[in-house]
C-alpha cells in the first residue's frame, strides 16, 4: 500500500466500517493493553526513581551491628549480661576482619532539644567521625560536612537537617544558616553545614531532617560518653558479601567480650545490603509482572484483530473474487488484507499510547512540589518500541486471513455469491 494512495485508505476505513462493531471492541482491546502497558510501566519507573532518590547516597553494601544483653551463659557470666561495643573494638574490626573497608562508631542521644533565641524543636543528636559519610551521605545542601579536624580538636560545630533550620531560623526562609549558632543542653553549636536528605529515606535514629550531626569526639566529651559505642557502622570492600564481614565481626567482638559463640541473642546486625537486593527483586518482580500484563492483553487484541479479519475476507468473498478477476495479483490481495489489521492496530495502540502518556506526565506535574526527583515518564525508545510491537502484531494478525484471501479463486467466489 502507497502511503499517499487516498484511495485506498479510503477502501480501508470503508472496510472497517462496515464491521463497526467488531472494530471497536477489538480495537478497544488493543487500546486498552496497550494503556495498561505503558501506564503500569510509567508507574513503576516513577515509584522506582521516587524510591531511588530517598535511597541515593546510602551505601548499598553497608551494615550497622548494635550491642544486646546475652542469650546464653558462658565462661561463669550469667545470661541477660549487659555489654557494650567498645572503641578498641572498631579498631580491631577495621585491621582484623577480612572484608571491610569502613568501620566507623556512631553514638547517640534521642529526645534531646535544640534552641535558638525563642525558637525551639525535637531533635536526635548523632556523633560521627567523618568516614561515616562513605556509609551515608549527608547531602550537604549548604555549608560542609563534619571532618577529621572537627573530630580531633572536639570542635563544637554541627551538620542539620533542614526542618532544624526551618524551625529554628524562620526568618532566614532558603537562605544559608551557617555561621548561626544553636544551642543543645547547654552548650552552643555553630552551624558548618546542613543536611539535604529527605525526611523519607534510610536513617539511622531518627528523621533525617531533624538530626543534629556532632563530631564524634565532641559528644563523646560533652556528653561523657567514654569508649562506649552505641552503634558499629561497616562497609564491605568490592567482591565481599556484608553478611559475610558481619558474621566474622560478630564472633570477633564475642572472642573479645567473652560471648558465647554460638549466642544469637547479644548482637544485633542490620545488613542494608540485603534490605537493597531485596528492592531490586521487587521491582524487577514488578517489572515482568506488568510486561506480562500488558503482552498477555496486546496478544488477546491481536487475536481479536485476525478474528475480524477472518469475518471481513469472508465476507468479502465476492469482492476479492472479483478482483482476481480483473487483473488483482496475489500480492495485491495479501496488501488489502494486512494493511487493514496493521492500520486497526497502530490507530488503537497509539491512541492508547497517547493517554497513557498524558497521564503520566499529569502525575508528575502533580507530585512535582513532594517528589521533585519522580519520573513516571516513559522513554522515547519505550514508545517507538511499543510502536513497533503493534505493528508486528498488526502484521502477524493479518497473516493467516490475508492468505486465505490469496487463495480465493475467481470460479469459487462467484460460486459463493
Amino acid at each position: 500500500m502507497r502511503l499517499f494512495d487516498i484511495d485506498r485508505w479510503e477502501e480501508i476505513f470503508d472496510s472497517l466500517s462496515k464491521n463497526r462493531t467488531r472494530s471497536i471492541l477489538t480495537a478497544f482491546g488493543i487500546f486498552w493493553g496497550v494503556f495498561m502497558l505503558i501506564l503500569l510501566m510509567g508507574g513503576g519507573r516513577g515509584l522506582e526513581t521516587m524510591l531511588g532518590s530517598n535511597l541515593a547516597g546510602f551505601a548499598s553494601n553497608s551494615g550497622f551491628i548494635f550491642a544486646e544483653n546475652t542469650g546464653k551463659p558462658y565462661k561463669g557470666f550469667r545470661r541477660g549480661r549487659y555489654w557494650c561495643i567498645e572503641l578498641n573494638d572498631v579498631k580491631r574490626v577495621k585491621n582484623c576482619v577480612e572484608g571491610v573497608d569502613v568501620a566507623t562508631p556512631i553514638i547517640q542521644n534521642w529526645g534531646g532539644t535544640a534552641m535558638a533565641g525563642n525558637h525551639s524543636c525535637s531533635v536526635t543528636v548523632s556523633g560521627e567521625r567523618s568516614d561515616y559519610a562513605q556509609v551515608d551521605d549527608p547531602k550537604i545542601r549548604f555549608g560542609r560536612p563534619l571532618n577529621d579536624v572537627d573530630d580531633m580538636q572536639h570542635r563544637k560545630v554541627c551538620v542539620v537537617g533542614t526542618r532544624i533550620v526551618e524551625e529554628l531560623f524562620p526568618e532566614l526562609g532558603k537562605e544559608d544558616p551557617c555561621g548561626r549558632f544553636i544551642q543543645l543542653d547547654g552548650v552552643y553549636y555553630c552551624i558548618v553545614g546542613v543536611s539535604g536528605k529527605s525526611a523519607n529515606g534510610i536513617s539511622l535514629g531518627g528523621n533525617a531532617q531533624t538530626m543534629v550531626h556532632l563530631p564524634y569526639g565532641t559528644m563523646q566529651q560533652t556528653y561523657n560518653r567514654g569508649n562506649r559505642v552505641d552503634m558499629l557502622a561497616l562497609t564491605a570492600l568490592p567482591g565481599y558479601k556484608m553478611s559475610d564481614v558481619q558474621a566474622r565481626t560478630e564472633q570477633l567482638l564475642k572472642r573479645a567480650h567473652v560471648i558465647h559463640p554460638e549466642d544469637t541473642e547479644a548482637v544485633m546486625k542490620l545488613n542494608t545490603e540485603a534490605v537493597f537486593a531485596m528492592i531490586d527483586n521487587l521491582f524487577r518482580g514488578v517489572s515482568i509482572l506488568v510486561w506480562m500484563i500488558g503482552l498477555g492483553t496486546l496478544l488477546a487484541g491481536a487475536i481479536g484483530v485476525s478474528n475480524i479479519m477472518i469475518v471481513t475476507v469472508k465476507e468479502r468473498t465476492t469482492e476479492i473474487g472479483i478482483r482476481r478477476a480483473i487483473g488483482a495479483t496475489p500480492l495485491d490481495i495479501l496488501s488489502m488484507v494486512m494493511s487493514e489489521s496493521v492500520v486497526l492496530t497502530l490507530l488503537s495502540g497509539m491512541s492508547g499510547i497517547t493517554l497513557a502518556v498524558l497521564i503520566l506526565q499529569g502525575m508528575e506535574v502533580g507530585l512535582r512540589e513532594t517528589a521533585p526527583d519522580a519520573q513516571f515518564q516513559i522513554s522515547f525508545g519505550v514508545a517507538v518500541g511499543a510502536a513497533s510491537l503493534l505493528a508486528v502484531l498488526g502484521l502477524v494478525a493479518g497473516l493467516a486471513p490475508a492468505i486465505r484471501a490469496m487463495k480465493i479463486k475467481p470460479v469459487d467466489a462467484m460460486r459463493e455469491e
